[in-house]
């Protein structure tokens, strides 16, 4: 790790998207950190954020060459990298999420970098029904059955930790965020297709003005602001927290009940049971009767997936500044 003095260099891969928002400025602002390294596909100016302490380099996660040479004299890489839900093949998406992530983990490996940052998800433990309610970082990660973003990180959990195993000269740490909203989630100004944007924005201004009653699946889910999963990537780069995996949520258990007040309306408590037993069978069906990437989120409603996070606030000294709930209305002021 280079000295206090000198100052630190940062590699980060996908630096401009949602998670990359939330923490550039973050390393930015940070006096330990000398020099960060922009690493995408494409190029992109670092002065248009205001991020002076970057440069751009290219980079392919699916090209190691490009990556060891972006990630030279790094002493810390952070990996953003990661398709979420896209229309490419499944063959593309997991040579860019699986591949990509390993070849990044070797790439800062062989560039001499003490400490590789991966940005996990909630989804690694999968949506099962024995799932408890508050899950610690020692219950197991279980592939789930449709959803292959998060069978994907499952996966990738286990390959670096054998890849760590086999090279403890390299630091590895691994973030498990909740659903990440803020200001800089991308597409929340503009959540939903073409027309229907609008017309989700005039309802909600509708429901707002009338409180319109709704009846609404009780189902619970965490948030954690862009901003605060930024710190706790940056406390795994900088800080002086040891290696390990880390569950990241704002405190705070929010429930559909919540979403729809906010949102405007006069919720309706109806039990979950039926939800849930529907988005089971939905899932469960060989062919579903949507397009493949939405049909693969249905199964994340058919089991709640909610996490403790005392270790990252222990271990890693991390303060979330935004409850579930500021953080959810931080999402929302961008959808109005």
């Amino acid at each position: 790790m280079a000295s206090a003095e000198s100052g630190m260099t940062i590699a980060v891969t996908g630096p401009t998207g949602t998670l990359g928002l939330g923490l550039i400025p973050l390393l930015q602002a940070d006096d330990r950190v000398r020099r960060i390294v922009g690493v995408a596909r494409r190029p992109f100016d670092p002065t248009t954020h205001g991020w002076s302490k970057m440069v751009y380099q290219q980079g392919d996660v699916r090209d190691p060459a490009s990556l060891e040479s972006a990630f030279r004299a790094a002493d810390a890489v952070i990996h953003l990298a990661f398709l979420v839900m896209d229309d490419a093949a499944a063959e593309t998406m997991r040579k860019i999420n699986v591949d990509g992530t390993v070849n990044a983990f070797r790439a800062a490996l062989a560039a001499g970098a003490r400490r590789f940052v991966h940005a996990s998800s909630v989804a690694a433990y999968g949506f099962h029904p024995d799932n408890p309610i508050g899950m610690t970082e020692q219950w197991p990660t279980r592939p789930a059955a449709k959803l292959s973003y998060a069978r994907q990180k499952a996966e990738l959990e286990l390959l670096l930790r054998d890849e760590a195993a086999a090279h403890p000269e390299i630091a590895l740490y691994v973030l498990r965020p909740s659903i990440v909203v803020g200001p800089h989630t991308l597409g929340a100004k503009n959540p939903l297709p073409g027309p229907l944007t609008g017309i989700a924005q005039r309802l909600v201004g509708l429901a707002g003005r009338l409180r319109l009653p709704l009846l609404v699946p009780v189902f619970p889910f965490q948030l954690v602001h862009d901003q605060d999963v930024g710190q706790a990537l940056l406390l795994c780069a900088v800080g002086a927290g040891p290696p390990g995996v880390y569950n990241i949520a704002g405190d705070g258990v929010l429930s559909t009940v919540d979403l729809a007040a906010e949102l405007g309306w006069r919720p309706l408590p109806m039990p979950a049971g039926l939800m849930r037993s529907t988005a089971r069978a939905v899932s469960a069906l060989p062919s579903l009767p949507c397009t493949p990437s939405v049909a693969q989120w249905i199964e994340v409603v058919s089991h709640p997936a909610i996490m403790e996070v005392s270790k990252a606030k222990r271990e890693l000294g991390w303060q979330p500044r935004y409850t579930a709930r500021q953080a959810l209305r931080e999402a929302l002021r961008q959808i109005r």
